[in-house]
């Protein structure tokens, strides 16, 4: 097997437990208040990571970091993981599975609307077409658009989701390559600042009942599995892969999410909803294409 084929068997694998990771927050939800589940998921999985950080070189990074560096790694803490996981997991708790995966796909277009703004970045016409494609998809799978109070809600705090999720892209992007700093320091420093301060709100705003083996189990299971060691062997794919490549098998989530979905949690789909969501995936990936060839 090349080392191209293994990449990319490797980066499905990634997708694959990244989309198991949503039918067992939903099962977690069941029991568990979203913002402590997520604060628990994160800081056990910071917790793996930091031996890592504990290394020499690790070190003299951290103590080479500046103030501003500090600052930039605080909000990127704050937005991806305290906002972004946040509201994902509060979303989880009010809508569907599905539902939720495609609302956080429009991070994929608010993406380039934002570097226009931030850093002056001009989307192609192909990728505006990919931007009408997704908005043509949604709507289909949406239609027609009447949602509970309940329901509503969820949608709203999705929506706040991936706008941070979006800023916290353009900021990780700035950060990455412009500090030149070690991936491992950006993701744990963000990844402890973000996951402490979920754990926190979740402490001062929910009652956490007393947590059973199953709950364990899910926790540690999304901590060390779909998270240390996901989030490490995506990035190895990444020296390997094309940015388009990942980009790609990235967005093939979104139908692994609708058939775990469909099988473990009984959120079936009507033809209208999957055309929906086969073309809104589609468009997502073509916004993303231009982005692919800096």
């Amino acid at each position: 097997m090349g080392i191209h084929t293994r990449a990319v068997l490797q980066a499905f694998l990634v997708t694959f437990l990244w989309s198991t990771s949503w039918v067992l927050i939903k099962i977690g939800l069941t029991d568990l208040p979203a913002l402590t589940f997520a604060g628990l998921r994160y800081t056990l999985a910071f917790l793996c990571l930091l031996p890592f950080a504990a290394r020499a070189e690790s070190r003299a990074a951290l103590r080479g970091l500046s103030a501003r560096q500090w600052l930039g790694l605080i909000a990127l803490g704050l937005l991806y993981y305290s906002v972004t996981q946040g509201t994902q997991f509060v979303g989880l708790a009010y809508l569907p599975a599905v539902t939720v995966s495609l609302l956080l796909t429009l991070t994929a277009l608010v993406v380039p609307l934002f570097g226009i703004v931030l850093l002056s970045e001009r989307p192609t016409i192909l990728q505006w077409g990919g931007v009408a494609l997704f908005v043509v998809g949604a709507a289909i799978y949406f239609f027609p658009i009447a949602l509970p109070a309940r329901e509503m809600f969820g949608f709203v705090v999705v929506l706040i989701g991936v706008l941070a999720n979006s800023l916290s892209a353009i900021l990780g992007r700035q950060i990455n390559h412009r500090w030149n700093l070690p991936p491992l320091i950006v993701t744990v420093v963000s990844m402890g600042i973000g996951a402490s301060a979920l754990l926190i709100a979740g402490w001062q705003i929910e009652s956490l009942p007393p947590l059973t083996l199953t709950h364990w189990a899910i926790i540690v299971w999304l901590a060390i599995v779909n998270t240390a060691f996901a989030f490490t062997l995506w990035n190895h794919t990444l020296r390997t892969l094309s940015a388009m490549e990942s980009s790609i098998i990235n967005n093939t989530m979104l139908v692994q999410i609708a058939l775990l979905a469909w099988l473990f949690l009984g959120e079936a789909l009507n033809a209208r909803q999957i055309a929906g969501m086969i073309l809104a995936s589609a468009g997502a990936v073509i916004v993303q294409i231009r982005l692919t060839r800096q």
